[in-house]
């Protein structure tokens, strides 16, 4: 599934550039015809950029701060303003792209990260309720070995009435053995049913 994903977002960035790059040249076109994109749009970044560059590139060959920069003049203003304005809207898309995958990934990481923190709870209340039942059954245990321990010992072959009194109540333990042992079973099966 990640697999397949990964092509599509890939897809869908180009797409965007693609997409991005007719509507640049639109602007531009539009920002050449049109006096206030030539004059509020286009122009000002252009000479700005010109003054900057050559401020650089003065300085890089050592040659000072110039004392005046002169501007370009209109039509060289112009192309490259639009040239400026397509480059930043082709950026802004591409740098929106970036920004909404990166936004999907985090949703998509905290999303994981809640199905693994709901998992480990789940465990948890299960580990809790294996150990009460752990404890619950090992009681049962010990109640049965008291009960098998209590017939062993007891005055099974005497006879008379305290016999037949002894055998009644070995009899009842029995039963009241048969009776825990079963019931551990089948809570036992019941919680492995459960859990399965």
């Amino acid at each position: 599934m990640v697999a397949a994903a990964f092509p599509i977002v890939k897809l869908a960035t180009l797409a965007f550039r693609q997409v991005a790059k007719p509507i640049a040249n639109s602007f531009k076109t539009r920002a050449k015809s049109s006096p206030f994109f030539r004059n509020y749009i286009c122009m000002p970044p252009a000479q700005l950029y010109h003054w900057l560059e050559v401020n650089v590139k003065m300085k890089l060959l050592g040659l000072g701060k110039p004392s005046q920069v002169q501007k370009l003049n209109e039509q060289s203003a112009i192309e490259l303003g639009a040239e400026l304005l397509g480059e930043t809207i082709i950026f802004t898309v591409a740098a929106g792209t970036l920004v909404a995958e990166y936004v999907r990934q985090s949703r998509k990481a905290t999303a994981e990260a809640a199905v693994v923190e709901e998992r480990w709870t789940q465990t948890e209340r299960r580990i809790e309720e294996l150990e009460f039942l752990n404890d619950k059954q090992a009681a049962e245990v010990r109640e049965l070995t008291r009960i098998v321990y209590a017939l062993k010992s007891g005055p099974g072959g005497s006879g008379g009435a305290g016999g037949k009194q002894s055998g009644a109540d070995d009899i009842g333990k029995a039963s009241r053995a048969k009776g825990l042992f079963g019931r551990a079973v089948t809570d036992a099966a019941d919680s492995l049913g459960a859990k399965s």
